[in-house]
C-alpha cells in the first residue's frame, strides 16, 4: 500500500479551524472598537485588543502554508509591518508618521507577493480605476494635509492604490482565491480613505467602527488568499504562473 501523504503543518495553529480564528478576530475587533469614547470609553481596550486582533490574522495566515514559500513570507511580513503600524497609531499624534511608514512598507510587501503571480499592471484597467479613486480622495483631503506630511501621504496613497490594483489583476487572471484578495484590496483603500477623511477633513460619526471593521476585513481577505496547508497535497507543488 502506498504511503499517505500528509499536508504540511505550520506550527501549533494547524489544528484550529478557520472559524476559530474568525471568531477570535471578531471578539478582539469588537473590544478594540468598543474602546471609543462613544462606546465604552476605555482606552486600555484599544491598547490590548487592537494589536491582538492583528496577531490573530497573523496566526491565521501563518498556518496557511500550502503555496509558495516566498509569497507566504511576503504576506506575513506585510501583516507584521501592519502590526507595527497598529501599535504606532495607538498614539495618533506622535505615532502617525511611523505608522504611515509601517503600513507603506506593508503594502510594498503585499505588492511584491502579488507580483510573484502576475506581472505588475498586467491588466491596466484596475490601475486606471484606482488611480482615479486615489486622485479624487487626495484632491478632497489635500487642503487639510499638513505640508510636512504631504510627501509621505502621497507616497503612501501610491503604494496603497497599486497594491489594491494588483490584487484586482490577480482576480482578472482567475487565480485561486483571488476574488477575496481583490475585495481585501478594495476594503483596505476604503478603510484608509475613511481614516484620512476623519483626520484631515471632517470628523465622521462612529469613525473607529467603520475604519477598523473594514481594516481587519481587508487583512483577513489578504490572509485568506494564501492557500491552506491542504492545498499542497490537493493541488501539487506550487508553480509560478507569471506570464
Amino acid at each position: 500500500m502506498a504511503p499517505i501523504r500528509e499536508a504540511p503543518r505550520a506550527g501549533s495553529f494547524a489544528a484550529l479551524p478557520d472559524g476559530g480564528f474568525a471568531a477570535a478576530l471578531v471578539v478582539c475587533a469588537a473590544l478594540a472598537i468598543a474602546a471609543a469614547p462613544w462606546a465604552l470609553n476605555a482606552a486600555w481596550l484599544g491598547f490590548v485588543f487592537k494589536p491582538l486582533a492583528t496577531l490573530v490574522v497573523i496566526a491565521y495566515a501563518w498556518r496557511r502554508a500550502g503555496g509558495r514559500g516566498d509569497v507566504r513570507r511576503a504576506v506575513l511580513a506585510g501583516l507584521v509591518l501592519s502590526l507595527g503600524g497598529d501599535v504606532a497609531l495607538l498614539w495618533p499624534q506622535q505615532g502617525f508618521l511611523p505608522g504611515l511608514v509601517s503600513f507603506l512598507l506593508a503594502h510594498l510587501a503585499y505588492l511584491w507577493a502579488f507580483t510573484r503571480e502576475r506581472t505588475l499592471a498586467a491588466w491596466r484597467t484596475p490601475f486606471v480605476v484606482y488611480a482615479g479613486v486615489a486622485g479624487l480622495v487626495l484632491a478632497l483631503l489635500w487642503p487639510g494635509v499638513p505640508g510636512a506630511l504631504r510627501l509621505p501621504v502621497l507616497a503612501y496613497v501610491l503604494c496603497l492604490a497599486s497594491m489594491a490594483a494588483q490584487a484586482a489583476v490577480l482576480w482578472r487572471a482567475g487565480l485561486p482565491r483571488s476574488g477575496v484578495l481583490a475585495v481585501g484590496g478594495a476594503l483596505f483603500l476604503l478603510s484608509d480613505s475613511l481614516l484620512a477623511t476623519n483626520r484631515f477633513a471632517v470628523a465622521l460619526p462612529a469613525e473607529r467602527l467603520w475604519v477598523l471593521a473594514s481594516y481587519w476585513s481587508a487583512q483577513w481577505c489578504i490572509a485568506s488568499w494564501l492557500p491552506p496547508a491542504s492545498a499542497a497535497t490537493a493541488e501539487g507543488p506550487p508553480v509560478s504562473s507569471r506570464p
